[in-house]
């Protein structure tokens, strides 16, 4: 139905009255008559009993209002949420990723975002997943983008896509050609490692941690970019989810084989927020660019 509609019939409602709703709306009282006549007729049934004191809701009345209402609310909310994206000058968001989309996904979403509110500035943090996590629950970080193991009570997923982990190695590498691999295929080829590699507890370690023969790192590092480049270089293979990687898989100048491995292809990379703050037009529509990223990545092959 017309909003027109919606505004007359909510008023007449509330006044009781249709001359004392047109006077409420600037409108001749003919006007709103003649809109909530048209719809009953269209309706086959009558929203008012009209009585010489003005009028009544009849019951199927009283169900249409309850709806029109909702759809009024709903409809001023959205002319807010609109308001408020035509009005985004200034502002700042901050964000807490995996820096593997750091090199692949985040940038591309930063690209996009900036064409469109260029006067919006944006902070960027590297993190574990772990503590990209901990930093949206607590509010200090507006979006998260990490893996998924465990629901947080205080962490709200906007999306997420599946993102399992394989083996990255050169074109020439024994493996590259592989539809699939085993963690124990891995046996006697060096690795390139990033992050908590050290500590143990990274979900690499829980994977590896039942082989009979234990795999070598060559190469540790904290930064992906550097990992990238041993393994370009042919000093070990990784294994690492698709993601920060992508770009020269895509090319042809590294290869992902997919691992077959329960606790490691079943990984999800979510977009989080926290899941008691307000979800404003800048934040969600930096999540909306990442998402639209993620989508459009093939990370499973």
């Amino acid at each position: 139905m017309h909003s027109i509609f919606l505004k007359y019939f909510d008023e007449t409602a509330r006044q009781g009255s249709i001359r004392k709703a047109a006077l409420v709306l600037n409108v001749s009282s003919t006007s709103v008559n003649r809109k909530i006549l048209s719809v009953e007729e269209s309706l086959g049934m009558r929203l008012f009993d009209r009585t010489p004191e003005g009028v009544e809701l009849t019951a199927m009345g009283a169900i249409l209002l309850e709806h029109c209402r909702k759809v009024l609310h709903d409809y001023e909310r959205a002319k807010v949420l609109m308001d408020d994206m035509r009005d985004l000058r200034t502002g700042h968001i901050t964000i807490h990723t995996m820096d593997s989309m750091a090199v692949t996904a985040l940038p591309r979403a930063m690209n996009e975002f900036a064409r469109k509110f260029p006067d919006i500035s944006i902070s960027v943090t590297t993190a574990q997943p772990e503590d990209v996590v901990q930093t949206v629950a607590s509010g200090d970080a507006e979006i998260g983008v990490a893996f998924i193991f465990t629901p947080h009570p205080d962490v709200r997923v906007l999306s997420e896509k599946s993102a399992p982990f394989g083996i990255i190695t050169r074109p020439d590498h024994p493996l590259s050609t592989r539809p699939s691999v085993k963690i124990g295929d891995l046996a006697g080829y060096r690795l390139v490692r990033t992050s908590d590699a050290r500590g143990g507890n990274s979900i690499i370690d829980q994977a590896i941690s039942t082989l009979v023969t234990p795999l070598s790192t060559h190469v540790y590092t904290n930064t992906l970019f550097l990992a990238k480049e041993m393994i370009l270089s042919n000093q070990g293979i990784g294994l690492y989810t698709k993601i920060g990687f992508y770009d020269e898989v895509e090319r042809g100048d590294l290869c992902f084989v997919p691992l077959i491995q329960a606790s490691l292809a079943k990984v999800r990379i979510g977009i989080m927020v926290s899941a008691s703050a307000a979800i404003g037009p800048a934040k969600m529509l930096m999540s909306d660019a990442l998402a639209k990223e993620l989508g459009q990545m093939r990370l499973d092959s």
